[in-house]
This record gives structure tokens, sequence and C-alpha cells, in this order.
């Protein structure tokens, strides 16, 4: 496992998208561990491929919720229900945050690391991670969507 570097705001990769998993395999395991060794290293709460420079449909979160660490392998956004206006910051975007509009409740479709098809739902901050990773896999950056920033937190 390995902590990987983090793209940040202004490299091209990030505005790329994403293509899909198709191999569930060693390589892509060692992907998912070394994100989740970089998310936690770096205190965030989400990581997307594109972030460390794959532009592979894979995505880690961990809310420090029941759910734990989730392992996102091609996930799609399914259901949305309601809105929330809340501050959202970036590993890519370190020391900035903004209020971004987000569903309230999101249903998400995914696999996970061998394959296997999963449902989630989540509320408040599961939902907003679960629209925030999956746009970055669409080349989409939550400074796209901000209304207001907040101050500098560096």
């Amino acid at each position: 496992m390995a902590v990987l570097e983090i793209l940040q705001f202004g490299n091209d990769l990030l505005r790329q998208k994403s293509e899909e998993v198709t191999e569930f395999n060693e390589e892509l395991w060692q992907l998912l561990d070394d994100m989740s060794d970089t998310m936690y290293d770096a205190g965030g709460v989400g990581l997307a491929a594109p972030q460390v420079g794959v532009l592979k449909r894979v995505v880690v979160i961990d809310c420090d919720d029941d759910h734990g660490l989730l392992e996102l392998v091609n996930p799609v956004i399914v259901a949305i229900k309601g809105k929330q206006h809340e501050a959202e910051g970036c590993l890519s975007y370190p020391g900035k945050s903004g209020f971004v509009e987000r569903p309230a409740k999101v249903k998400i479709k995914a696999q996970d690391r061998y394959g296997r098809r999963k449902v989630y739902v989540g509320s408040g901050l599961l939902a907003r991670a679960f629209c925030h990773e999956t746009d970055h896999l669409n080349g989409i950056l939550y400074s796209d969507k901000v209304y207001k920033w907040e101050e500098d937190k560096e």
C-alpha cells in the first residue's frame, strides 16, 4: 500500500472523463488500497481515481459513519431527493471550501472490488460525497458548482 500524490486544481487530468472498469483484478485492488491510504493520510472523506492521475471510474469514501470504507467501482447515481446547502472541500483544493447545493438523499449503484453489484443510500455528508466523487469521474469539479466561497483555511 502507498500514499499517492493528489493532483491539484489546474491539472488537466481533473477535467477528463474516466473510463469504466472492466477488469476486477489485483491491479484494481492495489489502486483501491492505495487510494484509501491516500485519502486517510490527507484527512479526506472521499477520493476519486482521477485525483491520483488514474482515469478509471473508481471512488473511495469514508464518512466515519456506520457504512465504514466504501469502495465504489463504476458508480452511477440512480435517484436523488431533496436539497441541502453545505460547505464542501476537496483534496485537490487544499485549504478552500465553498457552499454547494446537493441532493439531501442519494441512491447509488456501484460494483465492489470483486465486481459484485451493490446499492447504497446516503443522506447528509454521504449524499454529498457520492455526488462530489462521481462528479470527479466526469471531469466536474466542485468549484464549478460553488455559489459562495468560505474564507481561506490555511
